[in-house]
């Protein structure tokens, strides 16, 4: 008579299914606090306690017809640990005689084949991945589960959600308090190459609009380079009435100012300039003395 597993372990295992499947159809964490998951946890507890119940049953009535000495074996075996014993059966070897039971009648090179049964490891490892897949597989076809795009849309707009919820929480930047940091010259170039590039040409080199990366410059009302160039954008330019107030008319927040300022001041100070003989416009304006 075999033991059986305690009921602990038909616990954890179902727990352990509940969970899996659970995440697979739900696809949130929230279905743990929900009382229809703690609902289903119960009652299956209740059911493995109860089949356990009946198990000891039935268990009990097979031991009253074993002989003498198979009771006294199984009262033996059943002392030892649950997991030892369940170790020691994965990975149990055949003795000499048991390898002549099993022994195939057929050899080669003097090597013989055993009719060996497949390790209880590997066979619980093919079920689980049996029955995983055929969940795996009704989750995937009945419900959002493992789709990537209705993923990627999920979590596009949890991401939008977060910065609306950020920007509305943040005052955006103004010219007293903008500051310039590298780590918005990248998304400043992305503004510039959307809304200035057209009049500075490409790197600020100027085309209608006048050369950025030289030191000449039409409009000085700032003292900082930084803060001269977001005056600029926000407020245009009075001497050039195609040079628009991008802040005052709502095409650039102040989080795009602050940037395109970062990679306005990038191009200019941290870069060698764009000259004429490298296809850049010539000089306008004056030079400037900017503070640091």
């Amino acid at each position: 008579m075999k033991q059986r597993s305690p009921v602990y372990v038909s616990i954890a295992s179902i727990l352990t299914i509940l969970l899996v499947v659970y995440y697979m159809f739900v696809q949130e964490s929230t279905f743990l606090s929900s009382p229809y998951f703690w609902g289903t946890v119960v009652i299956s507890i209740i059911l493995a306690m109860i089949h356990h119940a009946i198990g000891d049953l039935i268990e009990n009535d097979q031991f009253k017809k074993l002989t003498d000495a198979e009771k006294a074996q199984y009262l033996e075996d059943k002392k030892i640990p649950y997991f030892k014993a369940l170790y020691a059966s994965a990975f149990k070897k055949q003795s000499a005689t048991e390898e002549k039971d099993i022994l195939i009648d057929h050899g080669f090179d003097g090597i013989m084949e055993l009719d060996n049964q497949l390790p209880k490891w590997w066979l619980g490892l093919f079920y689980f991945g049996v029955v995983y897949c055929v969940v795996y597989m009704i989750s995937y076809f009945t419900t959002d589960f493992a789709h990537q795009y209705v993923e990627y849309d999920a979590e596009y707009k949890a991401q939008t959600a977060s910065i609306a919820e950020y920007v509305k929480n943040t005052p955006p930047p103004t010219i007293d308090d903008a500051v310039y940091s590298p780590d918005n010259i990248a998304a400043g170039e992305e503004v510039f190459k959307t809304n200035c590039v057209s009049c500075h040409n490409a790197g600020g080199a100027g085309g209608i609009g006048p050369n950025l990366t030289d030191n000449a410059w039409i409009n000085q009302p700032e003292k900082t380079l930084f803060k001269n160039v977001f005056n600029m954008v926000e407020n245009g330019s009075p001497n050039n009435p195609a040079m628009q107030a991008f802040g005052k008319n709502g095409v650039l927040t102040g989080f795009d100012i602050q940037d395109v300022s970062a990679y306005i001041y990038h191009i200019n100070q941290e870069q060698p300039p764009i000259t004429v003989a490298n296809g850049g416009a010539a000089p306008q304006g004056t030079p400037a003395t900017w503070e640091k």
